[in-house]
């Protein structure tokens, strides 16, 4: 039996939610919830969401989220051996080092923006910053820096406005809950970062 994964699920206000995009949206509910304390079944969970939106994030012409999860995936699998059995022991950025990846991602979202433009993505600034950002931000959930989450936060704001104005409004809710877990998150591994 084939089950069609973009068949509506139901229709508000024009707007046509797919099992697809629900059934992400749940599976990233858990994987975020889950990462604002740290255990290390988090890694299963970003990697099943993220494969459920790489899918979705193609059929909305989104194309650098969609690149992006498979990003998504490849730290996943390097969080679940980089944290090992406890979770992770959140720790700090060097000023140095803040510096250097505030450049990198200004010079990097500037080098991919005329590219998503040029090959006609849905949001080519927006999916841009968000690319880059998230890309940034996973490699320090994986390094365990606390500073994932107010990276998380800025990104997961544009994010929350790319996806309601382009229509996807589950995907934009799911994005400001990311928002607040990224509040939560900040203060718990900021917290354990301290001490």
């Amino acid at each position: 039996m084939k089950i069609n994964l973009m068949v509506t699920v139901f229709t508000a206000w024009d707007y046509q939610l797919s099992l697809l995009e629900l059934i992400a949206f749940l599976v990233s509910i858990i994987a975020v919830s889950l990462a604002v304390f740290g255990p290390r079944k988090t890694w299963h969970w970003w990697n099943a969401s993220s494969a459920l939106y790489g899918i979705l994030f193609l059929e909305e012409k989104y194309y650098a989220s969609a690149a992006l999860q498979i990003i998504f995936i490849i730290g996943g699998i390097w969080g679940w051996f980089g944290w090992g059995a406890k979770g992770a022991t959140p720790a700090k950025l060097k000023v140095k080092e803040r510096a250097i990846w505030l450049l990198s991602f200004l010079v990097a979202w500037a080098a991919l923006y005329p590219v998503l433009k040029k090959i006609g993505a849905a949001a080519s600034l927006t999916d841009a910053f968000g690319f880059v950002g998230s890309s940034i931000a996973q490699l320090w959930m994986v390094f365990e820096k606390y500073e994932a989450w107010p990276l998380w936060f800025v990104v997961d704001t544009v994010y929350t406005y790319q996806f309601f104005h382009g229509g996807q409004y589950l995907t934009s809710i799911l994005y400001f809950f990311f928002v607040l877990l990224a509040i939560a998150g900040w203060r718990n591994w900021l917290k354990k970062a301290n001490q």
